[in-house]
């Protein structure tokens, strides 16, 4: 998947991006938080911050505990609610870790790593 597109409303908490299929059409929204946005917003446009943000902070602590962040996987929607995992490479093994896919997407926008969606989200929502 890739980031299409960041709509940032300050006036709300809700902000909304979208995901569309790398080598497709189909694209959904995903609500997510504004600081979420901001951050996602910012790797985007590549401005640097004085100070490591939490995502970056979490890039780093995958890092110096051996591991390498190989994608993020949004793998469930349940209750209009998504689902994602991290999935970390570290000594051979595949380690998939339970995130919010706002984070998940902040995260691998930060390291540049691939988004994936499982199909049935896609076939599902997807417009």
């Amino acid at each position: 998947m890739e980031l299409m597109r960041i709509i940032i409303n300050e006036n709300s908490d809700q902000q909304i991006l979208f995901l569309k299929e790398s080598e497709g059409d189909r694209m959904f929204p995903i609500v997510i938080g504004v600081y979420e946005a901001q951050s996602i917003e910012r790797r985007v446009k590549n401005q640097a911050s004085q100070r490591p943000l939490t995502h970056d902070l979490l890039a780093s602590v995958i890092e110096h505990l051996g591991g390498e962040l190989q994608d993020v996987f949004i793998n469930e929607l349940r209750e209009h609610t998504y689902f994602a995992k991290l999935r970390i490479r570290r000594e051979g093994e595949i380690i998939e870790v339970d995130s919010r896919p706002s984070d998940a997407i902040a995260l691998a926008v930060t390291v540049d790593v691939p988004i994936y969606v499982a199909p049935d989200i896609i076939d599902e929502v997807g417009q």
